[in-house]
């Protein structure tokens, strides 16, 4: 059932980007191969995971390792910049991806050695995003690590999914309260401090688009072209830095649903999963930190990015191991 739901779900998510995009000058592209990058991710990390249960899932973490290590190091925040770097989200993003692996492959695993092994790659991964300038990635990195042990002592799964939706619900609701002009004055001015008022003042630009297209949005790819944000200081890169503010200016409201509902096709798919749960809680962990992450940067804009959230989706959900004939 769970394999059903989401080749639907992923159906309708395309679906509605050609929808949005029909008559007007817009761009589906970049959804369409977000949509491809996770299915495909998703069907390899089933296979692998199915074969390899410990193998697959550690050739995951060290493949995200490697990018890390491959990328050039980000420059120094610069409080007088126009406009928010884009490639910090997908650093961090990636960084929590290839600790979730590396945890999950560390529970995987049979003896204790490789175990611990695998669990210091986690923390491998944590000093190579804060080597190539991302602590937000290092921090990320290290609280699926801790996180990961918590899940080695959790019997059931089901409050603790419940626990990590609700996580990914209340990150994406303050970002909208900010976007709104609406959230309280504590949270406004470090998230000023830590992500520049220029995002802001993207977000904002977002949701005054969002109002003004609630249905079927302004159209994919469209925001660079629409956003009024270079008025009050910002440079426009075509990205409001924000998936759920990103995808309600573009797409609409049902869009936004599309991406909830697929997020809780994820943790549907992790409930229903016969791999041991700590491995399950791991993915979760994982997961929601990227859905944090992509609620304040820009990082499923990256195909390695949506790609490698399939593929640990995949790896937490794969079968018993089977024959190939």
């Amino acid at each position: 059932m769970p394999d059903a739901a989401g080749a639907a779900l992923l159906g309708c998510c395309a679906g509605w980007a050609l929808l949005c995009a029909a008559g007007r000058d817009a761009r589906p592209e970049g959804v369409l191969l977000a949509v491809l990058a996770v299915a495909a991710g998703y069907a390899c990390g089933r296979i692998g995971g199915s074969l390899l249960p410990a193998a697959a899932p550690a050739g995951a973490a060290l493949a995200g390792l490697g990018s890390l290590l491959a990328s050039p190091a980000l420059p120094l925040p610069d409080p007088s910049a126009t406009g928010p770097a884009g490639r910090a989200g997908a650093e961090a993003a990636l960084a929590v991806l290839a600790a979730g692996a590396a945890c999950c492959a560390a529970w995987a695993a049979r003896s204790a050695r490789p175990r611990r092994l695998l669990h210091s790659l986690a923390l491998a991964v944590a000093a190579a995003a804060l080597a190539t300038g991302s602590p937000a990635g290092c921090a990320a990195a290290l609280g699926v690590l801790l996180c990961s042990q918590v899940a080695g002592r959790v019997r059931r799964r089901l409050p603790a999914l419940a626990a990590l939706a609700a996580v990914a619900a209340a990150v994406a609701g303050a970002v909208w309260a900010v976007a709104g002009g609406t959230g309280p004055q504590a949270l406004e001015k470090p998230l000023r401090e830590t992500l520049t008022s220029q995002r802001i003042v993207l977000w904002r630009e977002a949701a005054v688009l969002a109002a003004e297209h609630p249905v079927r949005g302004a159209g994919p790819d469209r925001f660079g072209a629409l956003n009024r944000a270079v008025d009050q200081g910002a440079a426009p890169d075509g990205k409001p830095h924000s998936a759920p503010l990103q995808t309600a200016a573009e797409q609409g409201v049902p869009g936004v649903l599309l991406m909830g509902a697929a997020f809780g096709w994820v943790l549907l798919a992790l409930y229903r999963s016969p791999r041991p749960t700590p491995v399950v809680l791991t993915a979760g962990v994982a997961l929601t930190g990227l859905a944090a992450v992509a609620s304040v940067g820009n990082a499923l804009s990256f195909s390695q990015v949506t790609m490698g959230a399939g593929l640990l989706v995949g790896l937490a959900t794969a079968g018993e191991r089977w024959d190939v004939p």
